[in-house]
């Protein structure tokens, strides 16, 4: 099914300050005090080893989002590897909330830092105002965004420059008894238990290392996805592990263990000692740049999830709902709704825990992904391969399982309770889809019933049978019925008309003979009827009226056909007047199975009855197909015919919901729709096109329409018109143009 798309628009430098500056940011100004007071100077060493064993994720990454260049990261991975089902919606969903917990972490880490200049701040109020600036920002779309991400990544890597160049070679920075001093505090610890806060400290600030994920989430805006994304992966991971290490080692080596362990402003307490003139308002405003630019990539990557998970239909569909500006505004909506409930905890340590468990649980079982990918999708391309297969994806596993283990227990019992809740929430959501496709299904048949089927040659007959038997095959208590109409002409003695009836019924039984077996094949009852009457359609129309559980007609077109006024056209009258559902069928070589469709699609209740029926015949068949057409005339641009195909995408989506792989969107530039369509028929290798009958005025030689009566004539391929039964008004119109044209 064709999906709403993204602009690529994110250049390679983008790219880079989206994955270095939106990660390195918040930790390094809101968590290097609370690293070290798990693990002291040893901090350092940890935070180095959690740049190396992310390095064997980060590589996985760069070969799994370059051959999936598309928006939802993890998500995606794992839906095409596992399957499109629980795994998935748990993997996107995590995904996402954990990027909207980071968000609130950093809108939190904004507001301590401005705290520094006006101390009477309120902290929560100011994390949520940033938290819907920067989502008003979001609806505008990413360039913008992408462009502040530039600037305000190029000044903090400056800014950390000087840091770390004055902390180590300024008066009053970087000194070893410094450094050392809370060694003291864990001297009487095993080397298992020093190992220990060393996995603690990295399971803290892992959030330090995921920036690159936030890539892989956006791939689809991504300028060259093939070289921009493994090098703007790598590069900010690089630059990530040495500025977060280089940076905490130069605070653990700067300030006092006393002073330094759980404190929310580590960095200006050190710029105070080596840079006393200007450090402190330089590092504060520096630190409300650096949480900025967290927050800005951290909504980014969740409202791309939730985008994802809704075009995947895993989520609401309103969630991927674009704005004027292509921008999924809604998920943007409840990315700023939800950030700004939980930053109003405001505990930062705890939202860390959260986000760093929900992250690696992502990380994890989109690593476990690759190998299946690999297996599964052998020839497809892949720009970016990664050496030392499978050795990085034991090493990811492993890594995965480590800081999972050594997360904060509270922040583990309260992601197993989101886990509990959201396969709870997709337990009620797939049983309320099954239950609507369902309905969707039933809709031509809504009660069960009959169909009637009308023709007079056994070929014909036969094609209709087997496509009403592909129908229903799935409805209780829904039979075929064979119907034959046996004209008694007015001059007709009484007395010959059981003879004529006792015939037809005999040339009746023959066909009903040779025919049966295909609905039976589908465990269809079939049954046949004939009904006396001076007229076909009068025949029709009384079987109609006395029997309301008849729900759809199907007639066959003949295949020599001369036109002849609108009285005596049986096909017209049935198609104009029934007050039930009708489709009429030219056949010209139906095959069994039907393989592809080709629906044009417009906007009225035939085009969408069209769909239905296609979706139900084509179903039962192997390897089937859908091709919805929208035809646009004249020329024009790219952007013109996407718009297109997110039109017809909407109306198809209102009609049949999620078919999976079955359905294909094709627009077609043409300069009128018949010659378009004809097109579309003798080059797509089609079996049979099902199109809704035009709602207009028809002159005496018309049946259908103009452009249906056109195509009937001339279309290579098997062709059925369909019309939707509406009461009311539009009862009453035909009739009035009836009178008309008579």
């Amino acid at each position: 099914m064709a999906k709403r798309k993204l602009k690529r628009q994110l250049t390679l430098l983008q790219v880079i300050m989206l994955g270095t500056a939106g990660t390195i940011a918040a930790e390094i100004f809101v968590l290097t005090g609370h690293v070290a007071k798990i693990a002291g100077p040893e901090a350092v060493l940890a935070l180095a080893l959690g740049g190396l064993l992310t390095l064997s994720i980060a590589l996985n990454y760069c070969e799994l989002a370059t051959t999936f260049p598309v928006t939802g990261g993890a998500m995606t991975y794992v839906g095409e590897a596992f399957g499109k089902g629980w795994l998935m919606f748990l993997v996107g969903s995590l995904d996402a909330l954990s990027s909207t917990f980071y968000a609130a972490l950093s809108a939190v880490g904004f507001a301590i830092s401005l705290s520094i200049f006006i101390p009477t701040l309120p902290i929560i109020p100011v994390a949520i105002a940033v938290i819907v600036i920067i989502g008003a920002m979001h609806v505008r779309g990413v360039t913008s965004a992408g462009n502040l991400q530039v600037v305000l990544g190029a000044f903090l890597l400056i800014v950390f420059g000087i840091f770390i160049f004055k902390g180590f070679f300024g008066t009053g920075g970087f000194n070893l008894p410094t450094f050392l001093s809370g060694r003291q505090v864990f001297d009487n610890q095993s080397t298992i238990a020093h190992l220990g806060r060393m996995l603690s400290a990295i399971a803290l600030a892992y959030n330090a290392y995921v920036g690159f994920e936030v890539i892989a989430d956006d791939a689809e805006e991504i300028t060259k996805p093939s070289r921009n994304i493994p090098i703007g992966i790598l590069v900010s991971l690089l630059l990530t592990t040495l500025i977060y290490s280089s940076v905490t080692m130069v605070t653990v080596g700067t300030v006092p263990f006393g002073e330094l362990a759980g404190s929310d402003t580590a960095l200006t307490d050190a710029a105070s000692r080596f840079w006393p003139t200007i450090g402190v308002p330089i590092m504060g405003i520096t630190g409300i740049i650096a949480t900025l630019t967290s927050v800005n990539s951290a909504m980014l990557s969740a409202t791309r999830e939730a985008f994802s998970l809704s075009r995947e239909r895993v989520w609401p569909r309103q969630f991927s709902r674009l704005s004027q500006w292509r921008t999924p505004w809604v998920a943007v909506v409840m990315v700023v709704i939800i950030s700004a409930l939980v930053a109003a905890i405001g505990v930062v340590d705890f939202l860390s825990f959260i986000s760093s468990a929900g992250y690696m649980f992502v990380l994890f079982w989109a690593t476990l992904a690759m190998p299946r990918l690999r297996k599964k999708f052998p020839d497809i391309q892949r720009p970016f391969k990664v050496p030392l297969y499978p050795f990085t994806v034991i090493a990811a596993a492993l890594t995965g399982v480590l800081i999972i283990s050594f997360a904060n227990p509270r922040a583990l019992l309260f992601l197993g309770i989101v886990l509990a809740v959201l396969s709870v929430a997709y337990l009620i959501s797939k049983q309320i889809k099954t239950r609507q496709d369902l309905n969707a299904r039933l809709e031509i048949q809504e009660g069960g019933g009959r169909v009637l089927v009308a023709a007079k040659r056994a070929s014909t007959a036969q094609h209709l049978v087997n496509l009403a038997s592909q129908l229903v095959d799935q409805q209780e208590d829904t039979a075929i019925c064979l119907f034959t109409v046996v004209k008694t002409p007015i001059n007709l003695g009484t007395t010959d008309v059981p003879a004529l009836v006792e015939a037809k019924k005999q040339e009746q039984q023959k066909i009903l003979e040779e025919i049966a077996p295909i609905a039976m094949k589908q465990n269809v009852p079939i049954y046949a009827k004939l009904k006396a009457a001076s007229r076909v359609e009068e025949g029709i129309f009384s079987e109609l009226s006395r029997h309301k559980d008849v729900n759809l007609v199907m007639l066959g077109y003949p295949q020599e056909h001369a036109k002849v006024e609108y009285p005596n056209n049986i096909l017209k009258e049935v198609m104009m007047m029934a007050n039930r559902n009708v489709a009429v069928l030219r056949d010209r070589g139906l095959s069994n199975p039907i393989r592809r469709i080709l629906v044009p699609v417009g906007s009225g209740p035939n085009a969408r009855l069209a769909l239905q029926m296609a979706r139900d015949i084509v179903l039962p068949g192997e390897e089937g197909k859908i091709v919805a057409l929208r035809l646009v005339r004249g020329e024009v641009d790219e952007e013109r015919l996407e718009d297109e195909e997110l039109q017809v995408h909407e109306i198809v989506e209102q009609e049949l919901g999620d078919i999976g792989n079955i359905l294909q969107f094709k627009v077609r530039t043409t300069e009128s729709v018949a010659d378009g369509i004809l097109a579309e028929c003798q080059e797509g290798n089609y079996d049979l096109m099902i199109i809704g009958a035009a709602e207009e005025v028809l002159t005496p030689d018309q049946i259908f329409g103009r452009l249906d009566d056109y195509l009937m004539e001339v279309v290579p391929c098997s062709m059925m018109v369909v019309r939707r039964y509406q009461t009311g008004g539009a009862l009453w119109m035909r009739k009035q143009i009836k009178r008309i044209e008579q």
